[in-house]
């Protein structure tokens, strides 16, 4: 059960990958893929990003598995959220709030006029050995390349420190961003208030996110005048945001925190809909299977529309070795949402341990349109390598393993499969010239060779 979970640690000045098992979730630090959260994300984030002048499906945001308190923005339009500040914020507008702070810092130019510590980072190698709910996925590379930094551990990087002009000018953006979303600006100056205290604390004990955005009692006033004199100062969250907020902060201490702990802040006599839903997670977590089914059984009927409540069912049933069983359940949720990436990624996923040539088939369209949505990822690309050789299509197999490698930017294994797959496949079609567009930009990058020579003077290949 445990191996749902897998978390990728990646340390500066070195290509390391190491997967950890549940147990040891709390300590672990790496990218969280789940279609709920991310789903929200959006929802929350894509107003914002528009009334930045961003265009919104151009801003990529990571969900990083850290209690610690933090959020940050890298070059690229990149966007990282730690599962801490999720959890600490009490209001979706709250949280709207730190988003439209961190898309004023892109929006904005800061990026460009700090330090650029990524110039100096290795590239990193990121490998993923399981798919499952809130797993850390395979496919993304450009998340771990920004993540490189100084230190060990997410919860202290410090990559770019805002200086307080720069921190009171997204004050500013992220209000008028709000305002033109139609939403308040009195979740963040909350959010402020409540770590005011950390003004006064020395650097070494403030929360990460106030050690790269020092906060001052002047930046919240100054602030608060500016929220209070818009036009929707006074909006609220509605009911719906509130109630799916809640939900995935349920869905993340289930995951994330110790069965007994989950238990403790969702008792039994706790009859709401978020408490049911980490209860059930912490029952699969703890391994009672059954028990977990029973009750993700009662979400279900509560909700039989709820696509995550399906993909939670159907993926119990597929980590208990029921991977037919689960079809059904993957297959629901795809119905449920069917834009979803990583929704369809799982009902092939289940598919693909069939040997029945209709469910490869299927698996193959499902697969198509994840690689679609998100051609970087890594563990699509490694399902159909699956499928292909079940098929004794070998040739086709073989680039597939390039492409998931070269997504992990796995180079040396890249360039091996790729010249193993020309050689199996027909000159000048269109996999053949894939195959040899693998080889060229490896070649013709100077990063790429660069992090290649430096892989060999280090004995990594």
């Amino acid at each position: 059960m445990q191996n749902l979970w897998r978390f990728t640690i990646i340390l500066f000045g070195a290509i390391i990958a190491v997967t950890l098992f549940l147990s040891s979730a709390a300590k672990a630090q790496g990218t969280i893929r789940d279609a709920e959260i991310e789903s929200l994300m959006r929802q929350f984030s894509d107003p914002l990003f528009t009334a930045a002048g961003l265009n919104a499906p151009d801003v990529d945001i990571y969900i990083i598995n850290d209690r610690s308190m933090n959020a940050f923005v890298t070059r690229g339009q990149k966007m990282f959220l730690h599962t801490g500040i999720i959890l600490q914020a009490e209001t979706p507008n709250e949280l709207k709030g730190v988003i439209a702070h961190e898309a004023a810092h892109i929006s904005g130019g800061h990026l460009a006029r700090s330090s650029d510590a990524m110039s100096k980072a290795s590239r990193p190698m990121i490998l993923t050995m399981g798919l499952g709910i809130l797993a850390a996925v395979a496919g993304e590379p450009q998340a771990a390349m920004a993540l490189i930094g100084s230190a060990n551990q997410f919860g202290t990087l410090t990559f770019f420190t805002h200086s307080r002009i720069q921190e009171a000018s997204a004050d500013q953006a992220a209000a008028n961003f709000l305002e033109t979303s139609g939403q308040s600006g009195k979740g963040l100056i909350r959010f402020y208030e409540r770590f005011r205290f950390q003004e006064v604390m020395s650097g070494a004990r403030r929360f990460p996110y106030f050690r790269t955005h020092p906060l001052s009692s002047e930046r919240i006033d100054s602030l608060a005048i500016e929220v209070n004199a818009a036009r929707y100062v006074d909006a609220l969250d509605s009911e719906q945001e509130i109630f799916a907020f809640k939900m995935i902060q349920a869905k993340i201490i289930g995951f994330l925190d110790k069965p007994q702990r989950v238990f403790q802040q969702y008792p039994e006599t706790d009859q709401s809909l978020p408490a049911k839903y980490a209860r059930a997670i912490a029952y699969y977590q703890e391994a009672s299977t059954k028990l977990a089914l029973e009750k993700i059984g009662e979400l279900i009927e509560i909700q039989p529309e709820n696509p995550y409540f399906n993909e939670l069912y159907g993926q119990v049933l597929f980590e208990s070795g029921k991977a037919e069983q689960a079809v059904y359940y993957h297959q629901k949720s795809v119905d449920l949402a069917p834009n979803s990436p990583l929704l369809h990624l799982n009902l092939a996923q289940s598919l693909v341990v069939s040997n029945k040539p209709e469910d490869l088939k299927l698996a193959k369209k499902h697969l198509d349109f994840v690689i679609r949505y998100e051609p970087g990822n890594s563990f699509a690309w490694y399902q159909v390598a699956v499928l292909h050789e079940k098929a004794g299509e070998l040739g086709l197999a073989k680039l597939a393993t390039a492409e998931q490698a070269y997504a992990m930017h796995d180079y040396f294994r890249a360039m091996s499969f790729a010249g193993r797959a020309k050689q199996d496949l027909e000159p000048n079609t269109p996999q053949w010239r894939r195959a040899n567009d693998i080889l060229l930009v490896i070649a013709a990058d100077p990063r790429i060779r660069k992090y290649m020579q430096s892989q060999r003077k280090g004995g990594g290949h």
